[in-house]
């Protein structure tokens, strides 16, 4: 499956849009890890711990969005989008959308 931010795919045509796929994910923040990263802000640098969630998250939110394309027999998902919002504290909800298309 070809997964991409732009609106076409170099060398193909798009011959049938399918629609907008998605994948949601909200990720709650460990208590240990929360201790960590409190301790990396205190004394400064990165959160190793938090980032390595995020980039869990943001390869979930992907993944079901491919599930999704997959389900509509798409070859590609252009235009793709990744979003992060809070959704309470210690929550984090991170989408991934796209437009599923078939190449010809």
């Amino acid at each position: 499956m070809i997964v991409t931010t732009t609106f076409n795919v170099e060398g193909k045509a798009i011959r049938e849009y399918l629609g907008i796929v998605t994948g949601e994910v909200i990720m709650g923040a460990n208590v240990f890890r929360d201790i960590r990263a409190s301790i990396t802000d205190i004394i400064g640098g990165r959160s190793e711990a938090y980032e390595e969630e995020m980039v869990r998250g943001r390869q979930n939110a992907i993944d079901d969005m491919i599930t999704d394309a997959d389900r509509l027999r798409a070859d590609a998902i252009v235009g793709v989008s990744l979003d992060y919002a809070t959704v309470r504290e210690g929550m984090i909800m991170i989408a991934a959308s796209g437009t599923a298309v078939r190449l010809g």
